[in-house]
């Protein structure tokens, strides 16, 4: 033993410690999700930096915008596109940029805030229906199957009717709408989940329902829910914009989408072109974005949609 120490010792350079080893990188979650987006799914991450720049241009809607969205010139009636007016006026003299950018604002915020309650009641549905089963599932099937079977555009006419039009009654009516419909693709994420060894575990050991659902069901059931919530968001969108084109959506004077092209798109559409082209490019634009993205997002999440490399 006493030979190898001073052979070991012989070895190294005097005043030399040994070499160590690099540390390995550790990249996040994010930088993987980035990563991974920008190499295997690049329709999907140019819908991401697309759906950026609309929430950016929602949320900063003051500061972009050239004009006020109501800002009058009637000297500067329905003018073509310009440098001054990179999307042209309407038949007041209002920039359509401008109301164009402040229609981003309220379909992001009616996007927003319908995808997050459609996501937290399709969740709370869903996993109830599948982790419970029997009487439980049954009952709460059959009242889905009640609730999909009226059609979603004459509820929403029926409810802007009774309690009039706004964005509280258009975010609370739509996130019914789409959360109950979507509760069947949690529910079938939960059933499969329900029969794994780890949940038959945790109920030997005691742990309450309430537990196992947090701990080790709702987390299994994420990725169907992130989908659900992208896809939620260009679909309220859309519903949104056709309230607002049947007259029903956002009052006046907020300009919303759906709104200038049923409003002075439609009027003055064979005068001024750009009054219809320019909402419903906006509003093309971002459902697509935000569909490719909740497409490639699925992909990414779901390992049977991977595919082999």
């Amino acid at each position: 033993m006493a030979a190898n120490m001073q052979i070991h010792q012989a070895v190294q350079a005097p005043g030399l410690a040994p070499a160590a080893r690099p540390a390995p990188v550790r990249h996040g979650k994010f930088q993987w999700f980035v990563r991974k987006l920008l190499r295997e799914k690049r329709l999907g991450a140019a819908g991401f930096m697309i759906t950026v720049v609309f929430l950016c241009c929602g949320l900063f809607a003051d500061a972009l915008a050239p004009y006020g969205m109501n800002e009058v010139d009637m000297g500067a009636r329905l003018q073509a596109p310009s440098w001054a007016h990179p999307f042209g006026t309407d038949n007041l003299g209002r920039d359509l940029l401008s109301r164009c950018i402040y229609g981003a604002q309220i379909s992001v915020v009616i996007g927003l805030m319908v995808a997050a309650i459609s996501t937290c009641i399709s969740a709370l549905v869903g996993i109830v229906s599948g982790y419970f089963g029997g009487n439980t599932d049954m009952l709460v099937q059959r009242f889905v199957d009640a609730w999909m079977s009226f059609p979603g555009l004459i509820v929403l006419i029926v409810v802007a009717s009774v309690f009039g039009s706004g964005i509280t009654q258009i975010i609370i009516t739509l996130g019914l709408l789409i959360g109950i419909g979507g509760s069947r693709i949690v529910r079938s994420a939960v059933v499969s989940v329900r029969e794994d060894m780890y949940i038959h575990a945790a109920k030997s050991i005691g742990a309450s329902p309430l537990r196992i659902l947090w701990r080790h069901v709702l987390p299994n059931v994420l990725a169907p829910l992130i989908v659900l919530f992208t896809s939620s968001v260009g679909t309220a969108i859309l519903a949104e914009s056709g309230l607002s084109f049947l007259g029903l959506g956002v009052p006046p004077p907020h300009p919303t989408w759906g709104g200038m092209l049923s409003g002075n798109g439609r009027t003055y559409m064979l005068q001024g072109p750009w009054l219809a082209l320019a909402p419903g490019l906006c509003l093309t634009l971002a459902v697509y974005a935000i569909n490719v993205f909740g497409d490639a997002l699925r992909d990414m999440l779901d390992p049977r949609m991977r595919g082999a490399r």
